[in-house]
């Protein structure tokens, strides 16, 4: 027997079945097609589940195949020599001469053999009639076939209705719309490699005259990385409404990724805050320099400290710049300027620049999407999550403290 090319088979079939919120109906599911698909390669014929009761018994919920004997809802103690056995194990065989075995039970529920597996956080067994030829080695081997495979469908439903939701709650934290900032034309992107991302922007309304600019990057990707976005996302404004410095937020907030055991303890994060007469004040803990476009040159906004979670003690600094009518400020992650075309090649901080300089007469919602397209052509999406932020400073401005 391919033993390696069964595993496949069985795994293949049962990953299209139909997901359910309730597990009892994905098991019965699952049961129901092996019994019918894979009868001569495994022996199984049909079978029982049972489901664990708050009482500490098992009840039978469910017959499958062909099998047709033991009336629903009859009650198993917990205690029963080959349940225990199942739940001990995963997977148990046994004759009704065996000790601990209940010839009467067994005779009602239509069971030759007691052949069984715990699934599902031991939530569940299953019974199965076999083949009277199998040898028991066979039928362990088929049990424990049946009961990978199951606990793997499960584990990948309960993930993606976890990513499902991780992506929901990411998508409420993102900006659903571009400030409406006078004298400003501002855009932002990010483009996941996976269902959810690393990568997090925000703009903060922090007074009538000034705009919070972030963005930040949990190192990899995916669930682990999105977390993060959480905490940034809950730091920022926090600070903001206590009316923090600067400074002050980022450090609380590197307290904060150095404590959380759940997300990467390494996140890039730039914070700026913008306001309308152009005055710009930023710290960047340790998140790829953004870049001022004036005229022909660009200055980098690397003032700050280094990256938020490895150390509790990281001390950062303010850098400020003068934003000033025609000037473009990128903010921008590593999946932009990192994507590799294949051969070695990243797309650079040098190309990035030469798009923004040559189309600073396009919108920012333009520029934002001229980049992208640059990028993805350069390397494929999936090799990392790719944000970027355009501010384009579009008119002449009033200081309102004159």
């Amino acid at each position: 027997m391919d033993y390696k090319n069964l595993l496949m088979q069985v795994q293949k079939t049962i990953a299209v079945l139909e997901t359910s919120e309730d597990a009892r109906t994905t098991i019965s599911s699952v049961a129901d097609t092996i019994a019918s698909s894979f009868q001569d390669e495994l022996g199984i014929t049909g079978g029982r589940l049972f489901e664990y009761r708050d009482d500490g018994t098992y009840q039978l919920v469910h017959r499958f195949g062909e099998n047709t004997s033991g009336q629903l809802g009859i009650i198993v103690p917990r205690d029963y020599r080959p349940l225990e056995k199942a739940l001990e194990n995963g997977a148990v065989v046994m004759d009704r001469t065996d000790q601990g075995i209940d010839p009467i039970l067994e005779q009602e529920l239509g069971a030759e053999r007691f052949a069984a597996i715990s699934v599902g956080d031991e939530d569940f067994i299953l019974s199965f009639n076999v083949a009277a030829e199998l040898s028991r080695e066979d039928i362990l081997f088929s049990l424990n076939l049946i009961r990978y495979s199951i606990n793997q469908k499960l584990r990948a439903d309960k993930y993606q209705t976890v990513l499902a939701e991780a992506q929901r709650i990411q998508q409420s934290i993102l900006p659903n719309r571009m400030p409406n900032y006078e004298g400003y034309d501002i855009y932002g992107r990010t483009v996941p490699a996976e269902i959810i991302s690393g990568d997090f922007y925000d703009f903060i309304p922090v007074t009538d005259s000034i705009v919070g600019l972030a963005i930040a990057d949990g190192t990899g990707h995916g669930l682990p990385a999105a977390l993060v976005v959480r905490d940034i996302y809950m730091g920022l404004r926090m600070g903001v409404d206590r009316d923090f410095k600067i400074v002050r937020t980022i450090q609380k907030l590197n307290h904060i990724i150095h404590r959380n055991k759940l997300t990467t303890k390494f996140v890039s994060l730039f914070y700026g805050e913008l306001e309308s007469v152009g005055t710009f004040i930023y710290t960047n803990a340790g998140h790829n320099p953004p870049f001022l476009l004036k005229g022909d040159n660009y200055e980098l906004l690397t003032a700050g400290g280094m990256v938020l979670g490895p150390t509790p003690d990281a001390s950062y600094t303010r850098g400020y710049v003068k934003v000033e009518p025609g000037d473009i400020l990128c903010l921008y992650t590593d999946g932009i300027v990192e994507a590799n075309d294949g051969d070695e090649q990243e797309f650079g901080l040098e190309r990035l620049k030469e798009i923004v300089r040559k189309n600073r007469g396009a919108s920012s919602q333009e520029i934002v999407g001229l980049v992208l397209h640059a990028v993805d052509a350069w390397g494929p999406p999936g090799q990392d999550d790719r944000t970027i932020v355009i501010v384009k400073a579009v008119g002449e401005r009033v200081d309102s403290r004159q």
